[in-house]
């Protein structure tokens, strides 16, 4: 079940590259990229990433959007997220179907409504969403028509409607509500078949939801703070899973995992910069 053993502080943003069948992810307090085997270090908190090309990644810091360079491990500057703000870092987020990138942010002590929720599209950044205290599950439906995200104290999982290139149209509305469970939204995906895969924090587990909200079926995994899930591997049945070994003892804490699944994947989409 285990893919990496290294332990994170804070496990986060696994992205399966589909050309180069590879995982990434990251240690956001270690301020590391990993993959299997290697990793890069930082100069600040990394979460997030999507993939350019074979040898490219677009990577979401505390202060850019940088282009990282797979192979030299060179990390180049496309603009900045929040560079004028020391309260915040980037958190969770994915490409969506359109080729844009949707990255939230978070104050680093978990400041109440310091973050929000961005999308940088063909070189435009544009605030989405503000007023977020903790920005996790960015994830798109297949067909490109609906977005999800949420504010993990909220205990709700958002769904919003998308315009044709990508751009959110109309009001978000409750899609997943948790309110009164002991299940906090953290990192999610969805699945070929329109399904939304959802790491609760605290309860070790990845649990998921039809299009319509209701309850699936979930894996449980080893690490208490499992913090977001991909699907990778050559058929896109694996399930991977990050966790967090902050403020925790024991040797599951904080590894990234991996377990096969009869559910399929999306690729992941490629950014368009």
């Amino acid at each position: 079940m285990i893919h990496e053993p290294t332990a994170c502080q804070l496990g986060e943003g696994p992205l399966w590259h589909p050309q180069r069948e590879q995982l990434f992810w990251f240690d956001i307090l270690g301020h590391r990229l990993h993959t299997k085997g290697q990793h890069w270090q930082c100069d600040t908190y990394v979460s997030a990433a999507g993939w350019v090309d074979n040898s490219t990644l677009l990577i979401a810091s505390a202060r850019a959007l940088h282009r990282f360079d797979i192979t030299t491990g060179d990390l180049t500057d496309i603009g900045p997220l929040e560079a004028d703000n020391p309260v915040t870092r980037s958190n969770d987020g994915r490409a969506d179907p359109q080729g844009g990138f949707w990255i939230g942010t978070m104050g680093i002590n978990a400041e109440k409504g310091a973050g929000a929720i961005y999308r940088y599209y063909r070189g435009e950044l544009r605030q989405l969403y503000a007023d977020i205290t903790i920005s996790n599950a960015i994830c798109f439906a297949p067909d490109g028509h609906t977005a999800y995200f949420t504010d993990t104290p909220t205990q709700k999982i958002m769904r919003v409607a998308l315009d044709a290139n990508g751009w959110p149209d109309g009001a978000p509305d409750v899609h997943i509500d948790l309110t009164g469970t002991d299940f906090r939204p953290d990192g999610a995906v969805v699945d070929a078949a329109g399904n939304l895969w959802n790491a609760q924090w605290g309860a070790g587990r990845v649990a998921g939801y039809t299009n319509k909200g209701a309850f699936i079926a979930a894996y449980e995994f080893p690490a208490r703070q499992t913090s977001c899930p991909a699907f990778g591997g050559t058929d896109l049945q694996t399930l991977f899973c990050t966790s967090a070994a902050v403020g925790l003892t024991g040797p599951d804490e904080g590894k990234t995992y991996a377990i096969q699944t009869e559910t399929t994947g999306q690729a992941e989409h490629r950014v368009i910069l």
